[in-house]
């Protein structure tokens, strides 16, 4: 069973890897720098500022576990999964699109860029609450541009992209309704 799944899902990256022209290298090379999203980060920290000017403090504090969770929790998966990336797999590397000769680290199960991008963009989506619902497009647009970014630059497999995405997206929901739980319990406050 799991030979088929990993069958199925190097078939699916090599599918959805070959598709490339020098263009879009670049610009998917930028969709997966982090500096790139700075601004949207800023942007996000400034709604978010505006959204709690009085308790900012407890967003930056959730905002800083989050990154760290989820860091931290894909680092874990990787070390004990050791799955290699397809830029690494010497099964297929030879036939895997890369740009500007970058193969990532060893192993590539689960993605950190997708399990970051979707639990920023959770976390925004949720905490944000119905006021700033215009951000929903825009915060799915940018998790998945980055989590796509990932195969297209050949260093990890749709299914390291998803359990990525979907990890992402249970750490940002749960840290956005622990958030919001510390808010009402501890500092007596309604959003």
């Amino acid at each position: 069973m799991l030979n088929t799944i990993n069958s199925l899902d190097q078939s699916l990256f090599l599918a959805l890897n070959a598709h490339h022209n020098p263009f879009f290298d670049q610009i998917m090379w930028l969709f997966s720098a982090k500096l790139f999203w700075a601004p949207l980060y800023a942007w996000f920290l400034w709604l978010l500022y505006k959204r709690f000017p009085k308790h900012y403090w407890t967003v930056l504090i959730a905002i800083v576990l989050l990154i760290v969770a989820s860091d931290q929790f894909c680092n874990l998966a990787k070390n004990n999964v050791m799955r290699l990336r397809p830029s690494q797999d010497p099964a297929i590397q030879a036939i895997v699109h890369i740009v500007n000769d970058y193969r990532g680290g060893m192993y590539g199960f689960y993605s950190g860029h997708a399990s970051n991008a979707f639990a920023v963009a959770f976390f925004m989506i949720i905490i944000a609450g119905r006021k700033l619902k215009y951000l929903i497009p825009v915060c799915l647009l940018y998790a998945m541009l980055t989590a796509y970014s990932r195969i297209y630059l050949g260093v990890h497999y749709p299914g390291d992209i998803l359990t990525g995405a979907l990890a992402g997206t249970l750490l940002g929901t749960g840290i956005a309704l622990l958030h919001a739980h510390f808010r009402r319990k501890y500092l007596k406050l309604q959003d």
